[in-house]
């Protein structure tokens, strides 16, 4: 069985991490740089890197602040935010992200995930699915979550899947900074529509809601941002938890 992953979230706007609650209040927890080369140090699988400004504001990440990050870790990071096209996408693969994470350009064009796809590899190509409970369903948000698609969010993973996706980053906005725990309904209910990696965030708070949805929720890895921020899990420690429970983790870093 294959190793599932921890992932720390870098949610970053102008050139700080913030974290806020259901997509709002974002408030300032840190430099990006120093919590990347910590996360590494301690022993997190990933990064995720996600300029959630871009899109609003037309334009592509701050690539400065993706090269530097990349220069201080030596583990995958995945880089997300106002990717329209190829280029964008270039620039940031040649500042040292290993994957791109596409949501609301992918969603107005599918094309362009097979582009990537076919440019990079499935590997390389993050399909990032933001959904909200609405009656019995799971709508799809695009733009930071301020504007409804016309889309579910199960039948767009598929497609996504079909498209050439790598990997699907799911976030449910309901439990987003809520730490109330993984929405895992909607994370069951996905990673068992499709056949590629299913990344759950949105809710971590305790150990067990990560043991959970690696479990019972069928995620293939777990992304959390302010519980890792702010020191509350320290990630050998819930490495090592998870393991004790049965989950395969890397224990090797």
């Amino acid at each position: 069985m294959l190793a599932r992953r921890l992932i720390a979230c870098l949610d970053v706007r102008d050139g700080q991490v913030v974290k806020g609650v259901n997509f709002d209040r974002l408030a300032r927890a840190g430099d990006p740089v120093a919590l990347a080369a910590r996360y590494d140090a301690e022993g997190i699988d990933e990064l995720a890197l996600l300029d959630v400004t871009a899109t609003l504001e037309g334009r592509r990440a701050l690539v400065d602040t993706v090269r530097r990050v990349a220069s201080n870790v030596f583990i995958p990071l995945v880089v997300g935010g106002g990717i329209k096209s190829i280029e964008d996408a270039k620039v940031l693969m040649d500042a040292g992200a290993d994957k791109v994470s596409i949501n609301s350009a992918a969603l107005a064009c599918p094309g362009l995930i097979s582009s990537l796809a076919h440019l990079y590899g499935t590997q390389a190509v993050v399909v990032a699915i933001d959904a909200r409970r609405a009656e019995g369903r799971y709508d799809v948000r695009s733009r930071s979550g301020t504007h409804a698609e016309s889309r579910e969010a199960i039948a767009w993973a598929r497609e996504a899947e079909s498209c050439g996706a790598g990997e699907v980053l799911l976030t449910s906005i309901d439990r987003d900074g809520t730490r109330a725990g993984f929405d895992c309904e909607l994370t069951a209910a996905v990673s068992r529509a499709v056949r590629i990696p299913v990344i759950a965030s949105g809710g971590a708070g305790t150990r067990e809601h990560f043991a959970e949805v690696l479990t019972a929720g069928g995620a293939d890895a777990a992304l959390a941002a302010s519980v890792f921020h702010y020191s509350e899990h320290a990630i050998g420690d819930l490495k090592t938890f998870l393991a004790s429970r049965g989950i395969p983790m890397r224990l090797d870093w």
